[in-house]
């Protein structure tokens, strides 16, 4: 009965762990095993110049590979960031010095000073950072597939329109007919074609990279911000672009409303236009970082309740509830490409509609 209890404590509680402990540490001096795992889950979330496989922190060895980091400052500098010895070491390339400081490069003297201001962050500064880094790592590998898989599918209608796909290409025609057919067509129209290459690009896209966020590679680009912008900022870009005259006249002077009504709806009309993509962007970032950083909460359960629970007790439990936590998460990486690519096909047939006025 007591672990039963327990059990559902860990299911409906799994951050608490995590703070108990960390109070104890603070109260100890020490750093706690809780502690370390939530750094661990910190820096797996976060964007790396090194791939890291795993750590073994007895031995003080990090197995993975070092990434090509390039600089911009009074010409190009290009290095391994292994130089770097995930940053113990300061390098120096002709007369300027560099220190890797939580994720990112900072100018710095030959000691390695780093001056902070008064909420400590860093105050050095930093030069152009054009660094192949784990996140580029994994949207060059996606784009790579993607690469390969359309590719297959583009020769099998080139030998006839009939011709049935084979490989990947017999799992991606059933999404693309269904990016055309329940998003682009029912939301934008008879202009549908014209958007179709984005509308397939960005799902598959957010698709694949979540789904790879779910490989031990431990790739986390959609859980990335800066990625979800840049995606969000291609859907403004589109939708703005491309809007015709009736979609800027319903919004900065309505037809059909009283004058009065007009300049109070202006500019709630003009915010929604940047209130759209930022939705977009937010939700996409929000789900996949929750998401990953709620699996490996539960994994982490293996060591937080050993004593608990036994060996054998915390790995059952641990397995079982991340086990059911992954399957969700491969529902979420299709629902978050879904959401992402008809939210940006209603906004572009919203842009593109041709309004009957009255």
């Amino acid at each position: 009965m007591k672990k039963a209890l327990i059990c559902f404590t860990v299911f409906l509680l799994t951050v608490s762990p995590f703070t108990l402990r960390a109070a104890d540490a603070h109260q100890e001096g020490s750093k706690t095993e809780a502690e370390e795992i939530s750094e661990y889950i910190n820096h797996h979330l976060q964007d790396d110049h090194y791939f890291s496989l795993f750590t073994d922190k007895k031995a003080g060895k990090h197995y993975g590979f070092p990434l090509p980091v390039i600089l911009i400052d009074n010409g190009f500098h290009i290095f391994s960031s292994g130089e770097f010895h995930h940053g113990e070491h300061v390098v120096e390339k002709n007369g300027q010095h560099y220190a890797l400081y939580h994720g990112k490069i900072y100018k710095t003297d030959a000691a390695g000073t780093i001056n902070y201001d008064e909420d400590h962050h860093a105050t050095n500064e930093k030069p152009l950072d054009f660094s192949i880094t784990k996140n580029v790592v994994g949207l060059l590998l996606a784009a790579l597939l993607l690469f390969v898989g359309f590719t297959s599918l583009a020769k099998t209608y080139k030998k006839g329109a009939n011709n049935l796909p084979k490989g990947a290409g017999r799992f991606l025609e059933p999404l693309v007919l269904y990016v055309r057919d329940e998003m682009a067509i029912p939301n934008i129209g008879h202009r549908y074609k014209e958007f179709m290459p984005y509308l397939l690009s960005v799902f598959f896209l957010i698709f694949l990279l979540n789904l790879l966020g779910l490989t031990p590679l431990g790739f986390n680009v959609t859980g990335n911000i800066t990625v979800t912008l840049c995606l969000a900022l291609f859907t403004f870009v589109i939708t703005n672009v491309k809007a015709n005259k009736d979609y800027w006249k319903h919004i900065f002077w309505m037809p059909g409303v009283p004058a009065l009504f007009k300049v109070f709806l202006m500019p709630i009309e003009l915010l929604g236009i940047f209130t759209k993509p930022f939705s977009l962007m937010l939700r996409l970032f929000a789900n996949i970082t929750a998401g990953h950083s709620v699996v490996m909460g539960l994994i982490a359960i293996v060591y937080l309740f050993q004593n608990q629970l036994t060996v054998g007790g915390s790995i059952g439990v641990s397995m079982a509830l991340t086990l059911l936590l992954f399957i969700l998460e491969l529902l979420v990486a299709f629902l978050q490409a879904f959401i992402f690519t008809m939210l940006s096909s209603l906004f572009i047939g919203m842009a593109v509609e041709e309004h009957a006025h009255h």
